[in-house]
């Protein structure tokens, strides 16, 4: 029997595709140091530097995504397509891969179409509780669906589809142990409320702009705010705020100790990604969910359905934050059993070790 395996991981764009990517290339390697793994992404895309920061092998497709209104850019778009059809059948016939992930994200595509047709063994990672075109389309021929919420069988094929959570990062569970490190971190205060904002690493303009717009409120409260700005939007934000004798808001553009920024929190307020969303219910603290109305079939609003449902964490809209994000968060601080049950129902959607889970679902549909 083979030991060793080729895999080829596909797909991209974004954090919440890249980063799952990774954590399933990790673990097969965890398992089998000599397993060879190839990622294919899309050319211009983030994966394209963040792939190889990770230690892993690239390769290129000139892919991207129809423009929803009708324009001659699109014509561009299908010949790429096609393009990238007949290149993923060159990378296949000369990696000869034992078995393709698709993890969503414009590359996807390509690759496992090649790879369905070669009878090649495909495994899709799904990451949202509303399932992408290319994934839907994808799936009908798929060995293996692994999701992230229940309920995925209405866009899958339910024999073939598993709960198995979304690769995430594990070491960011925060402990009662690292609360004191943590307040050293960020020069807080004991017993003093604290809300992180996190707009991502690019930061989320709707975030920022609802701390502007309240910052006289914040000032004048007992609440101290840990706040990710995002690369984008930090050195406006700096200049905007070098005059002002702040005491109740620490920025930074990016946070580098997710475990000990979670460990201080006593709330957190965030956007909906699917990667997000499954490291907050980890995570296990009161959330608010502000959903970024700027993706795909608006799936950042679905995700966070997903947890308001079960009473896991509140939402304010994108087009209410301004207004309503910040007070809403005053009133949780203020609210004990109310963030106590965010809590509870929160830890209760979380599943751990999904790189693992995927990664036997993967040996399985090889036969390993």
């Amino acid at each position: 029997m083979k030991t060793t395996c080729k895999i080829i991981i596909s797909g991209g764009g974004t954090g919440g595709h890249i980063f799952p990517a990774i954590a399933i290339a990790r673990e097969i390697k965890s398992r089998d140091p000599e397993a060879s793994i190839l990622f294919v992404g899309a050319e211009g895309r983030m994966e394209m530097e963040k792939v190889p920061q990770a230690g892993f092998d690239i390769v290129g497709l000139a892919v991207e995504g129809l423009q929803r209104r009708v324009t001659l850019r699109n014509f561009l778009v299908l010949v790429n397509f096609f393009r990238s059809l007949n290149k993923a059948g060159h990378i296949i016939k000369s990696f000869k891969p034992d078995a393709v992930v698709g993890v969503g994200g414009y590359a996807s595509g390509p690759v496992v179409r090649v790879a369905v047709k070669r009878g090649i063994p495909v495994l899709i990672q799904e990451q949202n509780s509303y399932a992408g075109i290319t994934n839907r389309i994808l799936g009908r021929k798929a060995n293996r669906i692994c999701v992230a919420y229940e309920g995925m069988d209405k866009y899958f094929p339910a024999d073939k589809t598993v709960l198995t959570g979304n690769p995430v990062r594990e070491d960011i569970v925060p402990t009662e142990s690292k609360k004191k490190e943590a307040l050293a971190l960020f020069g807080l205060e004991d017993k003093m409320p604290v809300v992180l904002l996190l707009g991502g690493s690019l930061g989320a303009k709707t975030l920022n702009e609802s701390i502007f717009r309240n910052i006289g409120l914040i000032e004048n409260s007992s609440v101290k705010f840990i706040w990710q700005t995002g690369s984008l939007y930090f050195g406006d934000i700096r200049q905007k705020l070098k005059d002002m004798p702040l005491k109740n808001l620490v920025y930074m553009d990016f946070i580098n100790r997710m475990d000990l920024a979670y460990a201080a929190a006593d709330i957190i307020i965030s956007r909906a990604g699917a990667g997000t969303i499954s490291e907050l219910c980890l995570v296990g603290k009161p959330v608010i969910l502000v959903p970024s109305p700027n993706v795909a079939e608006d799936h950042q609003t679905k995700n966070a359905m997903a947890l308001v449902k079960r009473k896991a964490a509140l939402l304010v809209r994108d087009a209410d934050a301004y207004t309503k994000l910040i007070p809403v968060a005053f009133d949780l601080i203020r609210n004990n059993g109310q963030r106590t049950m965010l809590e509870q129902n929160c830890r209760q959607m979380a599943l751990r070790n999904a790189a693992s889970r995927i990664v036997d679902e993967l040996y399985d549909i090889m036969h390993v």
